[in-house]
């Protein structure tokens, strides 16, 4: 008996859990907060009750670690989980995802437009099936890469309570620069931006709305993210930049005129004005 571990009875398990359901909201609140309207908040909040019961029925006094502390780590990273379930672009996924952006952009140069769908295959040696499902499994998962600026995992979209006062503001930062680069796209680019990954309208309506076809809907979509990528990364990440420079002639001079109106938008002040301390965005 003496070498066992006390462990809370099942009575005193069952208050637990009940006197730490609002952890559980509170958590899923917080995790909301950061990541697309489209995450389901009972999805959450299903998954969050499952670990802390899981908490209450592992917990050992004899550690410790008051049960507010241990259960918040189980369920915040049960949380995590459940958005790793959502995180659509694998590696293969991503890697597909290069190869047509590098495609469309040497297209877009050599042609001095947004190149077809039916282009790009032909480019590719593939078929224009293969490029619709590539482009569908990577916009699936956009929404968190916008988020996050690059194609980031669930668990590098979270903020953890404890990101410090640095991480904090390069991370407000960033948000800042995401605002300006999406405000500086060209007119039909930022609706479409605007109306696909922020409203969440149906493609079908953006096309209607732009008297347009939804295969130049994607093909405008595709476009924007490229902008979107190459200009946050002249000004936050100029090494990715480097990567890939703009080749000469109008095109380049385009893009290049695109990444310097982010940067004249608004200064360090106002990009941080956009946040608040914690680095949830204020309302307009």
């Amino acid at each position: 008996m003496s070498g066992a571990p006390v462990v809370v009875a099942d009575r005193r398990r069952s208050d637990i859990v009940q006197e730490h359901m609002p952890l559980v909201g509170h958590l899923v609140r917080e995790m909301l907060a950061r990541v697309p309207a489209h995450v389901n908040r009972d999805d959450l909040m299903s998954a969050g009750y499952a670990a802390l019961v899981h908490a209450a029925r592992g917990f050992d006094v004899d550690r410790g670690v008051p049960f507010g502390r241990f259960a918040a780590a189980r369920v915040r990273g049960a949380l995590l989980d459940e958005l790793r379930g959502l995180d659509w672009a694998s590696r293969s996924v991503r890697q597909r995802a290069r190869r047509t952006d590098s495609a469309r952009q040497e297209l877009t140069a050599k042609l001095g437009r947004t190149p077809t769908i039916q282009e790009v295959a032909e480019h590719m040696g593939v078929s224009v099936e293969d490029i619709s499902t590539a482009d569908d499994d990577v916009h699936r998962a956009v929404v968190f890469s916008l988020q996050g600026f690059a194609t980031a995992a669930a668990d590098d979209m979270v903020t953890e309570p404890s990101l410090g006062p640095e991480e904090m503001l390069i991370r407000r930062e960033r948000f800042g620069y995401l605002k300006h680069a999406v405000d500086a796209l060209p007119e039909r680019l930022r609706a479409v931006v605007q109306g696909y990954f922020f409203d969440e309208r149906p493609m079908a309506r953006i096309a209607e709305e732009l008297g347009v076809t939804e295969s130049r809907v994607s093909q405008l979509r595709a476009e924007a993210l490229g902008l979107l990528r190459d200009g946050l990364n002249t000004h936050l990440d100029p090494s990715l930049a480097a990567e890939t420079p703009p080749k000469d002639g109008c095109v380049a001079r385009r893009r290049s005129a695109y990444y310097e109106q982010i940067g004249v938008r608004g200064t360090l002040h106002s990009r941080l004005a956009m946040t608040s301390p914690d680095g949830l965005p204020r309302a307009a």
